[in-house]
Protein backbone atom coordinates (compact mmCIF):
# COMPACT_ATOMS: atom_id res chain seq x y z
CA UNK A 1 0.00 0.00 0.00
CA UNK A 2 2.55 2.45 1.00
CA UNK A 3 3.62 2.45 -3.11
CA UNK A 4 0.16 2.81 -4.19
CA UNK A 5 -0.20 5.90 -1.56
CA UNK A 6 3.06 7.36 -2.55
CA UNK A 7 3.27 6.78 -6.47
CA UNK A 8 -0.42 7.79 -6.98
CA UNK A 9 0.62 11.35 -5.15
CA UNK A 10 3.60 11.79 -6.82
CA UNK A 11 1.41 11.11 -10.15
CA UNK A 12 -0.88 13.98 -8.81
CA UNK A 13 1.36 16.06 -7.90
CA UNK A 14 3.63 15.67 -11.34
CA UNK A 15 0.63 16.72 -13.04
CA UNK A 16 -0.22 19.81 -10.89
CA UNK A 17 3.45 20.80 -11.78
CA UNK A 18 3.34 20.21 -14.92
CA UNK A 19 0.66 22.91 -15.78
CA UNK A 20 2.78 25.04 -14.78
CA UNK A 21 6.37 23.68 -16.39
CA UNK A 22 5.11 22.76 -19.46
CA UNK A 23 4.03 19.31 -17.88
CA UNK A 24 7.58 18.31 -18.10
CA UNK A 25 6.91 17.03 -14.75
CA UNK A 26 4.59 14.25 -15.67
CA UNK A 27 7.19 13.50 -18.33
CA UNK A 28 10.01 13.10 -15.88
CA UNK A 29 7.66 11.05 -13.63
CA UNK A 30 6.94 8.70 -15.83
CA UNK A 31 10.52 8.09 -16.93
CA UNK A 32 11.49 7.34 -13.35
CA UNK A 33 8.56 5.32 -12.53
CA UNK A 34 10.38 1.61 -12.67
CA UNK A 35 13.11 3.62 -10.12
CA UNK A 36 10.78 5.23 -7.65
CA UNK A 37 9.03 1.69 -7.44
CA UNK A 38 12.52 0.84 -6.74
CA UNK A 39 13.22 3.35 -3.97
CA UNK A 40 9.78 2.70 -2.45
CA UNK A 41 10.54 -0.83 -2.42
CA UNK A 42 13.96 -0.27 -0.30
CA UNK A 43 12.43 2.24 1.48
CA UNK A 44 9.19 0.97 3.25
CA UNK A 45 10.38 -1.42 5.75
CA UNK A 46 13.03 1.14 7.17
CA UNK A 47 13.27 1.02 10.79
CA UNK A 48 12.72 3.70 12.86
CA UNK A 49 15.66 5.72 13.25
CA UNK A 50 16.95 4.41 10.36
CA UNK A 51 20.17 2.77 11.18
CA UNK A 52 23.72 3.07 9.08
CA UNK A 53 25.22 -0.10 8.06
CA UNK A 54 28.49 -1.14 6.73
CA UNK A 55 27.53 -0.48 2.95
CA UNK A 56 28.24 -3.67 0.89
CA UNK A 57 29.26 -1.79 -2.34
CA UNK A 58 31.99 0.57 -0.72
CA UNK A 59 35.36 -0.54 -0.62
CA UNK A 60 36.82 -2.09 2.45
CA UNK A 61 38.14 -1.41 5.39
CA UNK A 62 42.10 -0.56 4.79
CA UNK A 63 41.03 1.73 2.36
CA UNK A 64 39.35 4.16 4.37
CA UNK A 65 42.30 3.58 6.78
CA UNK A 66 44.44 4.83 4.05
CA UNK A 67 42.01 7.54 3.35
CA UNK A 68 42.40 8.84 6.81
CA UNK A 69 45.50 8.94 7.52
CA UNK A 70 46.39 10.83 4.49
CA UNK A 71 43.65 13.02 5.80
CA UNK A 72 45.43 13.37 8.97
CA UNK A 73 48.97 13.82 7.50
CA UNK A 74 47.64 17.47 5.69
CA UNK A 75 47.19 18.88 8.60
CA UNK A 76 49.26 21.86 8.90
CA UNK A 77 51.11 23.06 11.74
CA UNK A 78 48.56 25.77 12.43
CA UNK A 79 45.98 23.11 12.96
CA UNK A 80 43.90 23.83 9.31
CA UNK A 81 44.18 21.95 6.35
CA UNK A 82 44.54 23.77 2.74
CA UNK A 83 42.75 22.46 -1.11
CA UNK A 84 45.66 20.51 -0.72
CA UNK A 85 49.21 19.34 0.88
CA UNK A 86 51.45 22.73 1.56
CA UNK A 87 48.65 24.99 0.51
CA UNK A 88 47.31 27.78 3.19
CA UNK A 89 44.62 26.50 5.59
CA UNK A 90 41.16 27.86 4.86
CA UNK A 91 38.01 26.94 7.27
CA UNK A 92 36.30 25.09 4.31
CA UNK A 93 39.11 22.02 3.86
CA UNK A 94 38.99 22.23 7.84
CA UNK A 95 35.54 21.66 8.33
CA UNK A 96 35.50 18.89 5.69
CA UNK A 97 39.22 16.82 7.77
CA UNK A 98 37.30 18.09 11.40
CA UNK A 99 33.95 16.38 10.56
CA UNK A 100 35.48 13.16 8.78
CA UNK A 101 38.35 12.98 11.40
CA UNK A 102 36.58 14.28 14.52
CA UNK A 103 32.55 13.11 14.17
CA UNK A 104 30.39 15.22 16.22
CA UNK A 105 29.45 13.90 19.47
CA UNK A 106 32.31 11.53 19.60
CA UNK A 107 34.48 11.43 22.53
CA UNK A 108 38.29 11.81 21.14
CA UNK A 109 40.51 8.60 20.84
CA UNK A 110 42.09 7.59 23.44
CA UNK A 111 45.16 8.35 21.95
CA UNK A 112 46.69 11.70 23.24
CA UNK A 113 47.63 12.60 19.33
CA UNK A 114 44.51 12.24 17.82
CA UNK A 115 43.01 14.35 20.67
CA UNK A 116 46.26 16.93 20.54
CA UNK A 117 45.45 17.35 16.53
CA UNK A 118 41.46 17.32 17.58
CA UNK A 119 42.04 20.79 20.14
CA UNK A 120 44.07 22.56 17.53
CA UNK A 121 41.78 21.72 14.66
CA UNK A 122 39.18 23.41 16.41
CA UNK A 123 41.00 25.86 17.85
CA UNK A 124 42.37 27.22 14.22
CA UNK A 125 38.57 27.05 13.23
CA UNK A 126 37.49 29.49 16.53
CA UNK A 127 40.42 31.48 15.22
CA UNK A 128 39.09 32.22 12.08
CA UNK A 129 35.44 33.40 13.22
CA UNK A 130 34.93 36.95 12.56
CA UNK A 131 33.72 39.39 14.95
CA UNK A 132 30.22 39.03 13.56
CA UNK A 133 30.02 35.48 13.93
CA UNK A 134 30.90 34.51 10.68
CA UNK A 135 33.62 32.30 9.15
CA UNK A 136 34.95 34.00 5.88
CA UNK A 137 36.08 32.15 2.50
CA UNK A 138 39.49 32.97 2.92
CA UNK A 139 41.74 34.97 5.62
CA UNK A 140 41.97 37.52 3.20
CA UNK A 141 38.35 38.41 2.99
CA UNK A 142 36.46 40.26 5.76
CA UNK A 143 33.13 39.37 4.72
CA UNK A 144 31.23 36.27 6.01
CA UNK A 145 30.74 33.40 3.75
CA UNK A 146 28.21 29.94 3.58
CA UNK A 147 31.47 28.42 5.28
CA UNK A 148 29.37 29.63 8.65
CA UNK A 149 26.98 26.88 8.04
CA UNK A 150 29.20 24.35 7.24
CA UNK A 151 31.50 25.54 10.77
CA UNK A 152 28.56 25.63 12.76
CA UNK A 153 27.68 22.08 12.01
CA UNK A 154 30.92 20.62 12.13
CA UNK A 155 31.82 22.20 15.88
CA UNK A 156 28.35 20.90 16.75
CA UNK A 157 28.87 18.90 20.33
CA UNK A 158 32.10 20.82 20.81
CA UNK A 159 32.12 22.05 24.39
CA UNK A 160 34.59 25.39 24.12
CA UNK A 161 32.82 26.06 20.65
CA UNK A 162 29.27 26.57 21.99
CA UNK A 163 29.69 31.06 21.89
CA UNK A 164 31.28 30.42 18.62
CA UNK A 165 28.25 28.30 17.42
CA UNK A 166 25.79 30.47 18.79
CA UNK A 167 27.43 33.54 16.89
CA UNK A 168 27.21 31.85 14.09
CA UNK A 169 23.90 31.18 13.74
CA UNK A 170 22.69 34.19 14.69
CA UNK A 171 24.25 35.87 11.57
CA UNK A 172 23.12 33.28 9.41
CA UNK A 173 19.58 34.09 10.37
CA UNK A 174 20.40 37.18 10.27
CA UNK A 175 21.49 37.29 6.52
CA UNK A 176 18.35 37.91 4.68
CA UNK A 177 19.09 37.58 0.57
CA UNK A 178 18.80 41.18 -1.21
CA UNK A 179 17.66 39.68 -4.20
CA UNK A 180 13.97 38.72 -2.47
CA UNK A 181 13.28 41.69 -0.62
CA UNK A 182 10.05 43.77 -0.49
CA UNK A 183 11.68 46.19 -1.89
CA UNK A 184 12.72 43.62 -5.17
CA UNK A 185 9.85 41.95 -5.25
CA UNK A 186 7.66 44.97 -5.42
CA UNK A 187 9.88 46.07 -8.35
CA UNK A 188 9.54 42.79 -9.95
CA UNK A 189 5.88 43.37 -9.97
CA UNK A 190 5.88 46.36 -12.20
CA UNK A 191 7.67 44.76 -14.81
CA UNK A 192 5.59 42.76 -17.22
CA UNK A 193 5.63 39.09 -16.95
CA UNK A 194 8.66 37.21 -18.22
CA UNK A 195 9.83 33.56 -19.14
CA UNK A 196 13.64 34.17 -18.43
CA UNK A 197 13.21 32.27 -15.55
CA UNK A 198 10.80 30.24 -13.52
CA UNK A 199 11.02 30.39 -9.61
CA UNK A 200 8.90 32.53 -6.83
CA UNK A 201 10.48 35.42 -5.16
CA UNK A 202 8.99 35.19 -2.04
CA UNK A 203 10.68 31.91 -0.59
CA UNK A 204 14.51 33.13 1.21
CA UNK A 205 17.22 31.07 1.58
CA UNK A 206 20.52 31.72 1.73
CA UNK A 207 23.60 32.59 -0.73
CA UNK A 208 27.15 31.99 -1.04
CA UNK A 209 28.07 35.16 0.01
CA UNK A 210 25.68 37.52 2.35
CA UNK A 211 23.15 40.04 1.03
CA UNK A 212 23.09 38.75 -2.31
CA UNK A 213 21.28 35.74 -3.89
CA UNK A 214 19.26 32.79 -2.81
CA UNK A 215 21.25 29.29 -4.25
CA UNK A 216 20.23 25.77 -3.35
CA UNK A 217 23.83 24.30 -2.11
CA UNK A 218 24.35 27.04 0.83
CA UNK A 219 20.70 27.32 1.46
CA UNK A 220 20.92 23.40 2.24
CA UNK A 221 23.83 23.61 3.94
CA UNK A 222 22.01 26.31 6.11
CA UNK A 223 19.38 24.35 6.82
CA UNK A 224 21.45 21.20 7.92
CA UNK A 225 23.19 23.69 10.52
CA UNK A 226 19.87 24.76 11.90
CA UNK A 227 18.81 21.03 12.34
CA UNK A 228 21.36 20.03 13.77
CA UNK A 229 21.85 22.45 16.40
CA UNK A 230 21.15 22.29 19.77
CA UNK A 231 17.40 24.29 20.21
CA UNK A 232 18.38 26.50 23.26
CA UNK A 233 21.12 28.30 20.61
CA UNK A 234 18.66 29.09 17.55
CA UNK A 235 17.63 32.29 16.95
CA UNK A 236 14.30 33.12 17.39
CA UNK A 237 13.51 33.43 14.02
CA UNK A 238 15.21 29.79 12.99
CA UNK A 239 11.77 28.12 12.22
CA UNK A 240 10.67 30.63 10.01
CA UNK A 241 14.28 30.97 8.30
CA UNK A 242 13.75 27.04 7.74
CA UNK A 243 9.96 27.11 6.61
CA UNK A 244 11.16 30.05 3.85
CA UNK A 245 14.30 28.27 2.80
CA UNK A 246 12.56 24.36 2.34
CA UNK A 247 9.95 26.18 0.08
CA UNK A 248 12.75 27.56 -1.60
CA UNK A 249 13.86 24.25 -2.05
CA UNK A 250 10.98 22.39 -3.01
CA UNK A 251 10.21 25.55 -5.64
CA UNK A 252 13.76 25.49 -6.88
CA UNK A 253 13.71 21.36 -7.73
CA UNK A 254 14.03 20.41 -11.48
CA UNK A 255 11.11 19.33 -13.01
CA UNK A 256 12.21 15.89 -13.63
CA UNK A 257 13.85 15.42 -10.24
CA UNK A 258 17.05 16.67 -8.76
CA UNK A 259 18.40 20.20 -8.33
CA UNK A 260 21.03 22.15 -9.76
CA UNK A 261 22.63 25.25 -9.09
CA UNK A 262 19.98 27.83 -9.05
CA UNK A 263 16.89 28.39 -11.48
CA UNK A 264 14.85 25.02 -12.30
CA UNK A 265 13.89 26.83 -15.57
CA UNK A 266 16.20 29.79 -17.79
CA UNK A 267 15.11 31.47 -20.99
CA UNK A 268 12.25 28.72 -21.35
CA UNK A 269 14.22 25.52 -20.97
CA UNK A 270 14.04 23.44 -18.30
CA UNK A 271 17.82 23.13 -16.21
CA UNK A 272 19.19 19.83 -15.98
CA UNK A 273 19.95 18.25 -12.26
CA UNK A 274 23.70 18.15 -11.49
CA UNK A 275 24.87 15.47 -8.40
CA UNK A 276 26.43 17.47 -6.02
CA UNK A 277 23.15 20.10 -5.83
CA UNK A 278 21.29 17.92 -5.61
CA UNK A 279 22.78 15.41 -2.44
CA UNK A 280 23.08 18.11 -0.66
CA UNK A 281 19.33 19.33 -1.05
CA UNK A 282 18.19 15.94 -0.11
CA UNK A 283 20.21 15.88 2.53
CA UNK A 284 18.96 18.77 3.55
CA UNK A 285 15.26 17.61 3.43
CA UNK A 286 15.49 14.67 5.16
CA UNK A 287 13.43 15.90 7.85
CA UNK A 288 11.55 18.10 5.88
CA UNK A 289 7.55 16.90 5.33
CA UNK A 290 7.25 13.98 2.69
CA UNK A 291 6.69 15.63 -0.75
CA UNK A 292 6.72 13.72 -4.35
CA UNK A 293 9.17 15.97 -5.38
CA UNK A 294 11.19 14.40 -2.60
CA UNK A 295 10.83 10.96 -4.03
CA UNK A 296 10.92 12.02 -7.74
CA UNK A 297 14.55 13.61 -6.98
CA UNK A 298 15.78 10.41 -5.37
CA UNK A 299 14.53 8.36 -7.93
CA UNK A 300 16.70 10.73 -10.66
CA UNK A 301 19.78 10.41 -8.27
CA UNK A 302 19.28 6.40 -8.66
CA UNK A 303 19.03 6.48 -12.05
CA UNK A 304 22.07 8.64 -12.45
CA UNK A 305 24.01 6.73 -9.96
CA UNK A 306 25.92 4.31 -12.49
CA UNK A 307 27.07 7.45 -15.01
CA UNK A 308 28.95 8.98 -11.77
CA UNK A 309 32.57 9.43 -12.72
CA UNK A 310 34.29 11.36 -9.96
CA UNK A 311 35.15 10.17 -6.67
CA UNK A 312 33.45 13.02 -5.05
CA UNK A 313 30.38 12.59 -6.92
CA UNK A 314 30.22 9.08 -6.21
CA UNK A 315 30.82 9.54 -2.45
CA UNK A 316 28.34 11.99 -2.10
CA UNK A 317 25.45 9.89 -3.53
CA UNK A 318 26.39 6.67 -1.75
CA UNK A 319 26.32 8.97 1.71
CA UNK A 320 22.75 10.33 0.65
CA UNK A 321 21.32 7.23 -0.40
CA UNK A 322 22.32 5.85 2.72
CA UNK A 323 20.72 8.32 4.76
CA UNK A 324 17.45 7.06 3.17
CA UNK A 325 18.08 3.81 3.70
CA UNK A 326 18.74 3.22 0.10
CA UNK A 327 21.64 1.06 -0.80
CA UNK A 328 23.41 1.83 -4.13
CA UNK A 329 22.60 -0.06 -7.05
CA UNK A 330 25.71 -2.36 -7.78
CA UNK A 331 27.81 -1.83 -10.86
CA UNK A 332 27.20 -3.15 -14.10
CA UNK A 333 29.93 -5.11 -15.76
CA UNK A 334 29.71 -3.70 -18.90
CA UNK A 335 30.06 -0.52 -17.44
CA UNK A 336 32.73 1.61 -18.81
CA UNK A 337 32.82 4.17 -15.40
CA UNK A 338 34.92 3.37 -12.56
CA UNK A 339 31.86 2.44 -9.95
CA UNK A 340 33.13 1.32 -6.75
CA UNK A 341 35.61 3.89 -4.42
CA UNK A 342 38.09 0.83 -4.74
CA UNK A 343 39.22 1.78 -7.94
CA UNK A 344 41.12 4.30 -6.62
CA UNK A 345 44.03 5.54 -3.69
CA UNK A 346 43.66 7.87 -0.82
CA UNK A 347 46.66 9.60 -2.95
CA UNK A 348 44.17 9.81 -6.02
CA UNK A 349 41.51 11.62 -3.65
CA UNK A 350 44.09 13.54 -2.08
CA UNK A 351 45.06 15.13 -5.27
CA UNK A 352 41.08 16.43 -6.28
CA UNK A 353 41.24 18.33 -3.01
CA UNK A 354 41.15 17.83 1.02
CA UNK A 355 37.41 18.08 0.93
CA UNK A 356 37.10 15.25 -1.69
CA UNK A 357 39.15 13.22 0.81
CA UNK A 358 37.10 13.94 3.84
CA UNK A 359 33.61 13.34 1.49
CA UNK A 360 35.62 9.78 1.11
CA UNK A 361 36.50 9.13 4.20
CA UNK A 362 32.81 9.56 5.32
CA UNK A 363 31.14 7.53 2.67
CA UNK A 364 33.09 4.91 4.10
CA UNK A 365 32.10 4.80 7.62
CA UNK A 366 30.09 2.23 8.58
CA UNK A 367 28.84 4.07 11.49
CA UNK A 368 28.87 7.75 9.84
CA UNK A 369 27.24 10.72 12.13
CA UNK A 370 27.49 13.08 9.86
CA UNK A 371 25.20 14.24 8.67
CA UNK A 372 23.28 13.26 11.79
CA UNK A 373 20.19 10.90 11.01
CA UNK A 374 16.72 12.24 11.18
CA UNK A 375 14.14 9.80 13.57
CA UNK A 376 11.21 9.06 10.33
CA UNK A 377 7.76 8.73 11.97
CA UNK A 378 4.10 8.19 10.78
CA UNK A 379 2.75 11.01 9.21
CA UNK A 380 -0.92 10.58 7.54
CA UNK A 381 -0.02 14.01 6.03
CA UNK A 382 2.75 12.89 4.55
CA UNK A 383 0.41 12.04 1.43
CA UNK A 384 -0.78 14.32 -1.25
CA UNK A 385 -4.08 12.15 -1.65
CA UNK A 386 -7.38 12.92 -0.15
CA UNK A 387 -8.72 9.91 0.10
CA UNK A 388 -7.71 8.38 3.54
CA UNK A 389 -5.31 5.40 3.52
CA UNK A 390 -3.62 3.36 6.60
CA UNK A 391 -1.02 5.18 8.39
CA UNK A 392 1.92 3.25 7.74
CA UNK A 393 3.97 6.11 5.31
CA UNK A 394 7.46 6.38 6.58
CA UNK A 395 8.00 10.00 6.60
CA UNK A 396 9.75 12.96 8.27
CA UNK A 397 7.57 15.71 9.19
CA UNK A 398 9.30 18.46 10.85
CA UNK A 399 6.97 21.09 12.69
CA UNK A 400 8.21 23.83 10.96
CA UNK A 401 7.66 22.60 7.38
CA UNK A 402 3.46 21.92 6.76
CA UNK A 403 2.32 22.51 4.15
CA UNK A 404 5.35 23.59 1.88
CA UNK A 405 6.40 23.38 -1.81
CA UNK A 406 2.82 23.26 -2.59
Amino acid sequence: MLFLRVLVGAQHAASQLGNQRNKSSTLGLLEFSPVISSVLTRMKSLPTPLPIESPSQTPNEPLRNACLSTLQGLQNSDGGWGFHANEPSRAEPSCWAIVALFPPNQPDSKHSSASESHRKATNFLRATQLADGSWPASSQMNAGSWITSLACSVLRGDEPSVNNIKAGLKWLCEDFPRDSSLFQRFLQSLRPKSHIVSHNDSYRGWGWTPRTSSWVEPTSFALIALREADPQYLPKNAAERRTLAISLLYDRMCPGGGWNCGNPRVYGVDGDALVLPTCWALLALSDAEEKPGRLLSLAWLQKEFPKIQSPGSLALAIITMQHYGIEPPPAKPESQYKHGLQHWSAEDFSEQGTHVLAWICLALDPVRQWPALIARTANPSATVLDTPVPNTTASAPHKTAQGLGQ
